[in-house]
């Protein structure tokens, strides 16, 4: 992301979350916000459709993107069994979670962490739509590559006392190792019994078949091109280790199989995600 700007990914992801709630049936995330966080001249393009619509590559992209935001709040969902009711979601982007917070009787808070450019522009982008940023909802600004997330959550009246849920959705490829490394295990040694940490991550691309190879690299250079390079890939096998290695007794890591098995099967529209990123929950 360019200083001082919003991220241009943050806002290509809302308006695929938009564009799956009028070209998609059935849906696979329901997420009315979304159409009402994109600018007017957006929604106006979304509803003519055209050959994004259609196309092969739109179409695999647009299944991964509200794939892996369902896959969190699944995620979430089953956390609240043991006792989780902090919710902070790193790289917040354009997430709509925190207006359509299905948890928030039971006391679910959540945190939304991102630079501080991309949250001006969503707050302002909300307040657009006549949406009220509700009371259970902390803004907490953060450039993962300079402040350390602890002080900042902590700064926020975040209480590392309390089984907590982590999402980290289209983040850790634009992040050095390093830092990846670092706040998964600040996650699973910081926080109590029963906390979680649902992600995305991309293989390293020589392990992917040749077609995938070619679109990770056209993928990874639009990214660099607009200002946010990718950076950090994982061996699926490693990462596993890494996080067994720091406390966590359950990783569930889908690649595209289990992606599609478990949320576009038995689809008329063929919709369905192809490429190598994969999804990944580490419960401690």
């Amino acid at each position: 992301m360019l200083a001082f700007n919003p991220s241009v990914t943050a806002r290509h992801v809302a308006r695929s979350r938009a564009a799956h709630q009028l070209w998609d049936s059935p849906l696979v995330l329901e997420d009315p916000v979304a159409l009402q966080l994109i600018a007017l001249s957006e929604r106006a393009a979304l509803l003519r459709g055209g050959l994004e619509k259609h196309s092969r590559l739109s179409r695999s992209l647009r299944s991964f993107l509200v794939a892996r935001s369902r896959f969190a709040e699944d995620q979430l969902a089953q956390s609240l069994g043991r006792g989780v009711r902090q919710y902070v979601v790193l790289g917040a982007g354009m997430d709509t979670f925190a207006y359509r917070n299905p948890h928030a009787d039971v006391g679910l808070r959540v945190w939304e962490v991102d630079h501080l450019a991309t949250q001006a522009y969503k707050r302002a982008q909300l307040a657009a739509a006549g949406i009220a940023e509700p009371d259970s909802v902390t803004y907490v600004p953060v450039d993962f590559r300079r402040d350390t997330l602890a002080v900042q959550l902590q700064h926020h009246g975040f209480d590392l006392g309390v089984p907590s849920f982590f999402s980290w959705l289209g983040v850790s490829m634009y992040l050095e190792p390093a830092t990846v490394l670092e706040t998964l295990h600040w996650v699973a040694t910081a926080t109590p019994a029963g906390s979680a940490l649902a992600m995305d991550y991309v293989p390293p691309i020589a392990q992917h078949p040749w077609a995938v190879r070619a679109v990770l690299r056209v993928m990874a250079l639009a990214v660099a091109m607009r200002g946010e390079p990718w950076r950090a890939f994982f061996d699926p096998a490693e990462l596993g280790r890494s996080l067994r290695d720091m406390g966590c007794h359950t990783v569930i890591d889908w690649d595209v199989h289990g992606i599609n098995r478990h949320y576009f099967t038995a689809r008329r529209d063929g919709l369905q995600m192809g490429g190598g990123a994969r999804l990944l929950c580490a419960i401690h």
